[in-house]
């Protein structure tokens, strides 16, 4: 049985930008259904969703009849969590909370065997290696393996260059909302200061050699970031389509029928 490639991987070592969308409803039928739209890739997120093992797995499951790529953000970049995504088959992971160049580092020993790194060897029970019938997948499973590591402070941003830097990070992702917070600028991630230190990071990671990432649902801010440099962009939330479509067509008719009252006098 062929390995299964990572086509987002390759797509950032060529430079392709990569557009994406956060999958959070934590349901399967839903992010099968969004995978039909196009996007290059979905983000199942288990750090602000209430997704688990099983709901990721499932999520994994359906993403493998489309081309949409899963992207997998765990509640945190603990090796033991790592364990489990990559063993499920997650290829791709997107780690929060990335401080230090030494967070990073133990964040791709985690994703890595021995003695590369930490990753414990369990791969007979594994879908990643299809139950070991990948060949050679303990020597081969880090090659399809994209590790995205999430900078979201100003400590992390003080720390950017080294991050960027450590070996087996293939990109860096700016999160606006925690790192507008640590700014000062709670609720405000499309403040100036706020854009600016995001772009200043995507360029200082791209000189870097490395891919960078931005979560911008905003057009007018997706168009600055990839200005910048940015190549993997996540353009929009699963949530915030729904609600925003249901808000709008509620209005719609509440609006139409108001109307027609008033055509008929009131009644």
């Amino acid at each position: 049985m062929e390995p299964v490639k990572n086509t987002f991987k390759q797509a950032l070592a060529d430079g392709r930008t990569q557009f994406g969308l956060w999958a959070a409803f934590a349901d399967a039928y839903v992010t099968e259904a969004i995978a039909t739209a196009g996007f290059d890739w979905l983000l199942i997120d288990n750090e602000h969703a209430p997704n688990d093992v099983r709901s990721t797995l499932a999520q994994l499951q359906v993403l493998a009849a489309y081309s949409s790529h899963p992207v997998v953000r765990p509640v945190k970049a603990d090796a033991a969590v790592i364990k489990q995504l990559l063993d499920i088959g997650a290829q791709t992971l997107l780690l929060p909370m990335i401080d230090s160049a030494d967070q990073a580092r133990d964040a791709v020993a985690a994703t890595r065997y021995p003695p590369e790194g930490i990753r414990g060897v369990g791969s007979a029970l594994a879908r990643a290696s299809r139950w070991n019938r990948v060949p050679d997948y303990l020597a081969t499973a880090a090659r399809e393996l994209c590790v995205l590591v999430q900078v979201e402070t100003v400590t992390g941003m003080n720390n950017l260059d080294g991050i960027a830097r450590v070996d087996g990070v293939d990109g860096v992702f700016f999160g606006p909302a925690d790192l507008s917070a640590s700014m000062g600028y709670l609720g405000k991630p499309g403040a100036p200061e706020v854009r600016e230190a995001i772009c200043n990071g995507i360029r200082l990671v791209r000189n870097a050699g490395k891919a960078a990432g931005v979560l911008a649902p905003d057009r007018a801010f997706a168009d600055e970031y990839m200005a910048a440099g940015a190549t993997f962009v996540a353009v929009g939330t699963d949530t915030g389509l729904l609600t925003s479509a249901a808000a709008q067509l509620a209005a719609s008719f509440k609006k139409q029928d108001v109307t027609a009252k008033t055509e008929r006098g009131g009644y």
